[in-house]
């Protein structure tokens, strides 16, 4: 596996030809001192500038004809990241971005990975890399094109996506 950083990994997007998946399964990735959240809990105006590059990059993809999906698994009840990110969701989906939601409940573990991932056209797999730590920032993602992985995490994606509910639908249980 290679690591792809920056631009190599914005490149796996830019080299789709037909959907780009995304997986999480953590129930957070920042930690609770994360300005933005912060704001979010204390109903601060927040201006989104640091999404700003995140959106642009889909509005491209999916302006490409590149379907651009995303499934959380979440635990309920919500911690206050996951109600952060549903917040935060809307953007996503204004920009083209189709983002769903399964209850952890409703799924075994064994039907899921314990890394997050992204999916480029069924062929192309790149597993979530994390700084280790308190922090845990994102680094990139670790590269594959193994048969045996691609078709595991392709029957994941499947499994998930088939009971995950649309952003628009979804309310905690």
């Amino acid at each position: 596996m290679l690591l792809a950083q920056g631009e190599a990994f914005n490149d796996l997007f830019r080299d789709a030809k037909r959907e780009a998946f995304h997986l999480e399964v953590k129930d957070n990735y920042y930690p609770a001192d994360y300005p933005p959240l912060q704001r979010f809990l204390n109903h601060e105006p927040e201006d989104y500038e640091w999404f700003q590059p995140w959106l642009k990059h889909v509005r491209e993809t999916v302006g490409r004809g590149v379907a651009v999906s995303r499934a959380r698994v979440v635990t309920v009840p919500h911690n206050d990241y996951t109600r952060y990110a549903k917040h935060v969701a809307r953007l996503n989906a204004e920009a083209g971005e189709d983002v769903r939601y399964l209850p952890r409940h409703l799924i075994s573990p064994d039907e899921l990975t314990t890394d997050d991932f992204w999916i480029f056209d069924d062929e192309v797999v790149a597993f979530t890399v994390f700084e280790p730590g308190k922090r845990g920032r994102w680094l990139g993602g670790a590269v594959t094109t193994d048969p045996k992985i691609v078709d595991y995490i392709r029957t994941v994606k499947e499994r998930v996506w088939s009971l995950a509910v649309p952003l628009s639908e979804y309310s905690e249980p």
